[in-house]
């Protein structure tokens, strides 16, 4: 399985003006985002020990788990993300396409859920610029702090040269938080 497009289907989706967005937050949000924003996709980033019931807005199929702990880098006994959920997560962002809401949670809505964000919008915006959706994503969340890992995955899957790894550390750390306040990002990057 290929988790990127095409050239001539990546200069499309680039070009092309989306009306969607994403919304991030914590798990403790999940109901009322998902309920406020009527998104039709739910992206879970948790560990395994953690059930979380798909919301009934949502169909079965398009509640989509990744089973990773928050680790930057592989620890014994944690599942990090790896190379086959960033892939995963490509091919969803382009089937997605930028159309509509989507809800996409973490533990707090600080790390895995806004390195899924930051990776979905940059697959589907080819043309604009890292640091450009780096920006957005910390003008709309404060507290957000990308998970150092799925970003420098999604860097090499994206063929980005390394550029969004530096464009997440030029945003900084972030305000420190136990939970993020949740938020929205466009999926339209193109201007």
């Amino acid at each position: 399985m290929t988790s990127s497009k095409p050239a001539s289907a990546k200069s499309t989706l680039g070009r092309a003006r989306k009306s969607g967005a994403i919304h991030v937050c914590p798990l403790s949000a999940v109901p009322h985002t998902v309920e406020s924003t009527k998104a039709s996709h739910l992206l879970t980033w948790l560990q395994d020990e953690i059930i979380v019931e798909t919301p009934r807005l949502i169909l079965p199929d398009r509640h989509i788990r990744f089973h990773i702990h928050d680790i930057s880098e592989p620890l014994v006994g944690y599942a990090a993300p790896g190379r086959e959920h960033i892939d995963q997560l490509i091919e969803f962002a382009h089937a997605w396409g930028g159309e509509g809401p989507i809800v996409v949670h973490c533990w707090a809505g600080i790390s895995r859920s806004t390195a899924a964000a930051y990776t979905a919008l940059c697959a589907i915006n080819p043309d604009a610029s890292e640091e450009l959706i780096a920006a957005r994503l910390r003008a709309a969340s404060p507290t957000a702090y990308p998970n150092r890992l799925m970003v420098r995955l999604a860097d090499a899957a994206l063929g980005r040269q390394g550029r969004m790894v530096r464009a997440v550390e030029s945003i900084g750390r972030g305000i420190p938080a136990s939970e993020a306040v949740p938020f929205s990002i466009p999926a339209d990057h193109s201007d």
